[in-house]
């Protein structure tokens, strides 16, 4: 089969570009893949960052841009034979035999009226990357979706290695699609990082390994003067190996997306999956990890890692996973065998059989 992948958030370096790339990868074994893009440096950016195999992967003129008309636009994709498109909400008009729908957030912001409703209609399969997403986008559309939970390469984790006293948190550094700035809430974990070094914490250290884009520098050079002083590390654009020797000495791992946020009226800025808890999981980084969007899907809370619901439980647990070196080890066993879940070789099979 010929098939067709398109991603519009190409030139980021998150989560959800590492879904598509590798299901494109994955796809190209037994189909023709095309990844529509203009930009191959971008394409070729994030397939380094991600160790993929793009050689049997084309990259083919971005015919869903808006400079292109919805009739080239239809003609084009009538030689595929599906079209996989990432989507913001939006549903394109192909004219390939089938069209699949993938959605990494919700997308509240979407007013379901006849035409999307008609939209729908043309649509093959509906995949989402967590539970959670689905439970919106199954409400939001009248639709019955397929969880497909993203790839995680664990394949680089070392559990045997000597654990150092470390805070990981690893993520893009700003939201795509959603307002603010502080999406990943770096900056809060940066705040309350410094508040336990203030309350006594000592000989540990926190290291935050984020992806930013040129325009996104000066606000992250001003988290990182709000830093000095306190035992905190910035890493920035890390490419994958660098990125798992972090994982693979971490202790604990932190991801605090949705702190503070109205997630009933935004559910969007709440973390949709979790890839890098998972990538931490399998290294033996003990998740500490708000109790929201998929993360509660992927930890369960006392058995594989720590759940937490405000600022004063995040402290507190942390400072119980620290101090208690007993149950940082139990915790870290569990991490490591519940983040063979998730591995890339099930993703793969799993997609392979939807398109089937």
């Amino acid at each position: 089969m010929k098939i067709g992948i398109f991603d519009p958030y190409l030139d980021a370096l998150g989560g959800g570009e590492k879904y598509m790339l590798t299901m494109a990868e994955c796809l190209a074994k037994k189909h023709v893949v095309s990844v529509f893009w203009d930009s191959k440096e971008d394409v070729e950016k994030n397939v380094s960052r991600f160790s993929l195999d793009f050689s049997n992967v084309a990259i083919d003129k971005n015919i869903f841009s808006p400079s292109v008309s919805s009739i080239k636009r239809f003609l084009a994709t009538r030689k595929y034979d599906i079209i996989i498109f990432l989507s913001d909400g939006s549903i394109p008009l192909v004219g390939s035999k089938k069209l699949y729908l993938h959605f990494q957030f919700p997308v509240e912001w979407v007013k379901n009226g006849a035409g999307t409703s008609l939209k729908m209609k043309k649509v093959s399969q509906v995949i989402c990357n967590s539970r959670f997403t689905a439970s919106y986008i199954d409400k939001k559309f009248h639709n019955s979706s397929t969880v497909l939970y993203p790839p995680v390469d664990t394949l680089r984790a070392a559990p045997a290695t000597k654990k150092e006293k470390i805070i990981l948190h690893v993520g893009r550094f700003a939201g795509i699609s959603i307002e603010g700035d502080d999406y990943k809430k770096q900056q809060r974990m940066v705040e309350i990082f410094k508040k336990m070094v203030d309350s006594g914490l000592k000989d540990w250290q926190f290291v935050v390994a984020a992806s930013l884009r040129e325009q996104e520098e000066e606000k992250f050079q001003q988290m990182e003067e709000s830093a000095n002083g306190y035992p905190i590390r910035f890493v920035k654009n890390s490419d994958n190996k660098d990125l798992w020797q972090y994982y693979n000495k971490a202790s604990i791992y932190w991801h605090a997306s949705g702190l503070g946020e109205d997630l009933d009226k935004h559910p969007e800025r709440a973390e949709h999956f979790g890839i890098s808890t998972v990538e931490a999981m399998s290294a033996g980084a003990v998740p500490v990890v708000i109790k929201a969007g998929g993360q509660a899907e992927i930890v369960t809370d006392g058995v594989d890692g720590i759940l937490w619901e405000d600022e004063e439980t995040f402290i507190t647990k942390t400072l119980a996973v620290i101090h208690d070196d007993g149950l940082r080890t139990r915790l870290s066993e569990k991490a490591i065998m519940r983040a063979k879940d998730f591995t890339k070789e099930r993703f793969c099979e799993q997609i392979q059989k939807l398109v089937e």
